[in-house]
Protein backbone atom coordinates (compact mmCIF):
# COMPACT_ATOMS: atom_id res chain seq x y z
CA UNK A 1 0.00 0.00 0.00
CA UNK A 2 1.25 3.22 -0.76
CA UNK A 3 2.63 5.12 2.37
CA UNK A 4 0.99 8.25 0.90
CA UNK A 5 -2.45 8.23 0.23
CA UNK A 6 -4.50 11.15 2.09
CA UNK A 7 -7.31 10.40 4.23
CA UNK A 8 -10.06 11.45 1.88
CA UNK A 9 -8.69 9.08 -1.06
CA UNK A 10 -9.84 5.50 -1.59
CA UNK A 11 -7.37 2.78 -3.29
CA UNK A 12 -9.81 1.88 -6.48
CA UNK A 13 -7.40 -0.48 -7.95
CA UNK A 14 -5.62 -2.14 -5.24
CA UNK A 15 -1.40 -1.33 -5.83
CA UNK A 16 -0.12 -2.88 -8.94
CA UNK A 17 3.95 -4.25 -8.64
CA UNK A 18 5.75 -4.55 -11.99
CA UNK A 19 4.82 -7.97 -13.83
CA UNK A 20 6.58 -11.49 -13.05
CA UNK A 21 8.16 -11.68 -15.56
CA UNK A 22 11.08 -8.64 -13.89
CA UNK A 23 12.19 -11.24 -11.40
CA UNK A 24 12.38 -14.11 -13.99
CA UNK A 25 14.60 -11.89 -16.31
CA UNK A 26 16.69 -10.56 -13.44
CA UNK A 27 16.78 -13.85 -11.91
CA UNK A 28 17.15 -15.97 -15.10
CA UNK A 29 21.37 -15.23 -15.43
CA UNK A 30 22.08 -16.18 -12.24
CA UNK A 31 20.03 -19.17 -11.88
CA UNK A 32 21.76 -20.40 -14.88
CA UNK A 33 25.38 -19.65 -13.46
CA UNK A 34 24.99 -21.21 -10.52
CA UNK A 35 23.65 -24.31 -11.92
CA UNK A 36 26.88 -24.11 -14.41
CA UNK A 37 28.91 -23.77 -11.38
CA UNK A 38 27.21 -26.43 -9.34
CA UNK A 39 27.62 -29.02 -12.56
CA UNK A 40 31.47 -27.97 -12.73
CA UNK A 41 31.74 -27.83 -8.98
CA UNK A 42 29.98 -31.06 -7.89
CA UNK A 43 29.76 -33.51 -11.53
CA UNK A 44 32.79 -32.30 -14.21
CA UNK A 45 35.77 -32.06 -10.89
CA UNK A 46 33.89 -34.42 -9.05
CA UNK A 47 37.72 -36.31 -8.30
CA UNK A 48 39.77 -33.43 -8.50
CA UNK A 49 38.13 -31.40 -5.77
CA UNK A 50 37.88 -33.12 -2.28
CA UNK A 51 34.15 -33.42 -1.18
CA UNK A 52 34.39 -31.18 1.81
CA UNK A 53 35.42 -28.38 -0.33
CA UNK A 54 32.67 -29.21 -3.08
CA UNK A 55 30.40 -28.76 0.15
CA UNK A 56 31.41 -25.69 0.72
CA UNK A 57 31.60 -24.08 -2.61
CA UNK A 58 27.82 -25.57 -3.03
CA UNK A 59 26.48 -24.48 -0.07
CA UNK A 60 28.26 -21.21 -0.92
CA UNK A 61 26.91 -20.88 -4.50
CA UNK A 62 23.34 -21.48 -2.90
CA UNK A 63 23.60 -18.92 -0.36
CA UNK A 64 24.97 -16.31 -2.74
CA UNK A 65 21.86 -17.81 -5.09
CA UNK A 66 19.74 -16.48 -2.11
CA UNK A 67 20.75 -13.56 -1.46
CA UNK A 68 20.53 -12.66 -5.26
CA UNK A 69 16.94 -14.19 -4.48
CA UNK A 70 16.12 -12.04 -1.43
CA UNK A 71 17.85 -9.28 -3.29
CA UNK A 72 15.39 -8.89 -6.48
CA UNK A 73 12.38 -9.81 -4.65
CA UNK A 74 12.71 -6.90 -2.25
CA UNK A 75 13.26 -4.48 -4.86
CA UNK A 76 10.56 -5.66 -7.17
CA UNK A 77 7.95 -4.74 -3.61
CA UNK A 78 9.15 -1.50 -3.53
CA UNK A 79 8.09 -0.18 -6.85
CA UNK A 80 4.27 0.36 -7.26
CA UNK A 81 1.38 1.97 -9.03
CA UNK A 82 -1.44 3.06 -7.27
CA UNK A 83 -4.65 3.96 -8.61
CA UNK A 84 -6.91 6.13 -6.07
CA UNK A 85 -10.06 8.48 -6.60
CA UNK A 86 -8.29 11.26 -6.96
CA UNK A 87 -4.77 10.83 -7.79
CA UNK A 88 -2.34 8.21 -9.61
CA UNK A 89 0.47 7.55 -6.98
CA UNK A 90 3.90 5.46 -8.32
CA UNK A 91 6.25 4.34 -6.47
CA UNK A 92 9.72 2.95 -6.70
CA UNK A 93 12.95 1.96 -4.86
CA UNK A 94 13.78 0.86 -1.25
CA UNK A 95 16.36 2.36 -0.10
CA UNK A 96 16.04 5.32 -2.17
CA UNK A 97 12.62 6.03 -2.66
CA UNK A 98 11.01 7.96 -5.48
CA UNK A 99 7.51 8.81 -5.37
CA UNK A 100 5.06 10.53 -7.43
CA UNK A 101 1.76 12.01 -7.63
CA UNK A 102 -0.24 12.51 -10.27
CA UNK A 103 -3.81 14.44 -9.58
CA UNK A 104 -6.35 12.77 -11.42
CA UNK A 105 -7.70 16.83 -12.22
CA UNK A 106 -3.97 17.42 -14.34
CA UNK A 107 -3.75 13.92 -16.33
CA UNK A 108 -4.26 14.91 -19.90
CA UNK A 109 -3.38 11.44 -21.70
CA UNK A 110 -3.01 8.20 -20.43
CA UNK A 111 -0.79 5.41 -23.05
CA UNK A 112 0.11 1.93 -23.17
CA UNK A 113 2.54 0.04 -24.93
CA UNK A 114 3.13 -3.97 -24.99
CA UNK A 115 6.04 -5.85 -26.60
CA UNK A 116 4.82 -9.34 -28.49
CA UNK A 117 5.63 -10.88 -25.27
CA UNK A 118 3.76 -8.07 -23.40
CA UNK A 119 0.26 -8.88 -24.78
CA UNK A 120 0.85 -12.74 -24.30
CA UNK A 121 1.62 -12.21 -21.02
CA UNK A 122 -0.46 -9.27 -20.23
CA UNK A 123 2.03 -6.71 -18.84
CA UNK A 124 3.14 -3.57 -21.03
CA UNK A 125 4.49 0.04 -19.77
CA UNK A 126 2.01 3.20 -18.94
CA UNK A 127 2.52 6.63 -19.33
CA UNK A 128 0.46 9.46 -17.86
CA UNK A 129 0.51 12.51 -19.40
CA UNK A 130 0.42 15.64 -16.85
CA UNK A 131 -0.72 19.38 -17.37
CA UNK A 132 2.27 21.28 -15.96
CA UNK A 133 6.30 20.89 -16.24
CA UNK A 134 6.55 17.24 -14.68
CA UNK A 135 5.72 16.13 -18.67
CA UNK A 136 4.71 12.01 -19.00
CA UNK A 137 5.53 9.69 -16.08
CA UNK A 138 6.59 6.51 -17.48
CA UNK A 139 5.80 2.50 -15.10
CA UNK A 140 7.27 -0.18 -17.19
CA UNK A 141 6.20 -3.87 -16.77
CA UNK A 142 2.59 -3.27 -15.77
CA UNK A 143 0.20 -5.90 -15.12
CA UNK A 144 -2.54 -5.24 -17.30
CA UNK A 145 -1.97 -2.34 -18.89
CA UNK A 146 -4.97 -1.61 -20.48
CA UNK A 147 -6.99 -2.16 -16.95
CA UNK A 148 -4.96 0.86 -15.68
CA UNK A 149 -5.61 3.22 -18.52
CA UNK A 150 -9.31 2.16 -18.86
CA UNK A 151 -9.96 3.12 -14.89
CA UNK A 152 -8.42 5.65 -15.03
CA UNK A 153 -10.00 7.62 -18.15
CA UNK A 154 -12.99 6.32 -15.97
CA UNK A 155 -12.50 8.21 -13.16
CA UNK A 156 -11.02 11.32 -14.76
CA UNK A 157 -14.58 11.21 -16.71
CA UNK A 158 -16.40 10.76 -13.41
CA UNK A 159 -14.32 13.81 -12.08
CA UNK A 160 -15.92 15.79 -14.84
CA UNK A 161 -19.33 15.42 -14.62
CA UNK A 162 -19.13 16.07 -10.85
CA UNK A 163 -20.18 12.24 -9.28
Amino acid sequence: MPTQLLASENPVLPPLHRHWIVIVRTLLPAVLATALWLLVVDVAANRLIPADLRLLLTVGAAALLGLWVLTVWVRWEGDSLTVTDQRVVLEEGVFQRCSRAIPLNRVQDVATAQSLLGRLLDYGTVEIDAAGAGGAERFAYVRGPQRVRDQVFGLIGQLSRGV
